[in-house]
């Protein structure tokens, strides 16, 4: 976890943190589209692949915004 908030404060600091912060929602709603693309275009019912393409996008639509606010707060 120190890693990961080191890392949030290096971009903190060189101003990028927007960017970042965009780029890891665009992945995370990619995310979850594609999640939700595979659950209701198969007949299989749930499976474990989309589901968990749903929750890592819904973790990386909420992650980078926590990780720069813990770090700006440290």
């Amino acid at each position: 976890m120190d890693e990961a908030l080191e890392a949030a404060e290096v971009v903190a600091d060189s101003g990028l943190e927007g960017v970042v912060v965009w780029l890891f929602r665009i992945l995370g709603v990619l995310f979850i589209l594609a999640g939700l693309g595979m659950w209701l275009l198969t007949d299989a019912g749930l499976l474990v692949l989309p589901a968990v393409l749903i929750v890592v996008g819904v973790v990386l639509l909420v992650a980078p915004q926590i990780l720069l606010l813990l770090a700006e707060l440290g």
